[in-house]
């Protein structure tokens, strides 16, 4: 099982920048995946960005392509979120999330069958 813990959430203005960390702990294998997912009031769950670990392909969500990057310290098991740009639509809870797939499938399939969430940061932009 992995634990995931999230920080660096909180009130940017439109076209600011805020940075997300996820702390990884537990039994993470080569062939896990690490993602972003997002949850707007009155919206579905979303998957924003994931990452592979065995080979640091990435997945970007169409609406945050150009605009956010993930990337990863090995050192530090931590998978960070760097958000440019920032809109009022970007605001919601942000969720880090693992599981044994590729970026692709993590971040695109089924959210109910991925194994591991962290507990969410908000991220409000408002001006």
């Amino acid at each position: 099982q992995v634990q995931l813990v999230e920080s660096g959430g909180g009130l940017a203005q439109p076209g600011g920048s805020l940075r997300l960390s996820c702390a990884a702990s537990g039994t993470i294998l080569e062939h896990h995946a690490i993602g972003w997912f997002r949850q707007a009031p009155g919206k579905e769950r979303e998957g924003v960005t994931c990452i592979s670990l065995y080979d640091d392909t990435t997945y970007y969500a169409d609406s945050v392509k150009g605009r956010f990057t993930i990337s990863r310290d090995n050192a530090k098991n931590t998978v960070y979120l760097q958000m440019n740009s920032l809109k009022p639509e970007d605001t919601a809870i942000y969720y880090c999330a693992a599981d044994l797939y590729n970026a692709y499938n993590l971040c695109s399939g089924s959210l109910q069958t991925i194994a591991s969430w962290g507990q969410g940061t908000q991220v409000t932009v408002s001006s």
